[in-house]
């Protein structure tokens, strides 16, 4: 279900339209309520329409790596925020409390710590993306 909303940022309008995750589905009586036009029957002739493709994911960011592989320690972002460095690169060895990357949320500045000895293993995030809770970030391995 798509819904739109007039958002003013500095002065400036803007019309965004948003996906609500989790919209509630339609049940028969909304159907009762709302009653949609039954499609046009196609021609005997007519080959069957393939179906609809699903919309592509997004890509992922270009410098960062994969998901973290199976058996690696995920750490995820505690905070919604900007990822201003990253301060670990894939291999390196890491110990529990080695500051990995920084984050800035609410114009402070933010450092991660590793929640894991090992090594890193993957770097879900690259410089400059936006990151919400629970988002990965590191995989260690």
């Amino acid at each position: 279900m798509l819904r739109k909303f007039k958002i003013s940022i500095d002065g400036t309008q803007y019309m965004v339209e948003m996906e609500e995750i989790g919209a509630p589905v339609p049940t028969p009586a909304d159907a009762v309520a709302a009653p949609v036009a039954a499609p046009a029957p196609a021609p005997a002739a007519a080959p069957a329409a393939a179906p609809a493709p699903e919309p592509a994911a997004a890509p992922a960011p270009a410098a960062a790596t994969a998901s973290a592989p199976a058996g690696a320690n995920v750490q995820t972002a505690p905070m919604p925020g900007k990822i201003v460095d990253i301060q670990v690169s894939v291999g390196d060895k890491v110990s529990k409390g080695d500051p990995v990357m920084v984050l800035e949320a609410m114009k402070m500045e933010n450092q991660l710590i590793a929640e894991f000895d090992g090594t890193v293993a993957s770097i879900a995030v690259s410089k400059g993306d936006m990151v919400n809770p629970g988002d990965e970030l590191i995989g260690i391995a």
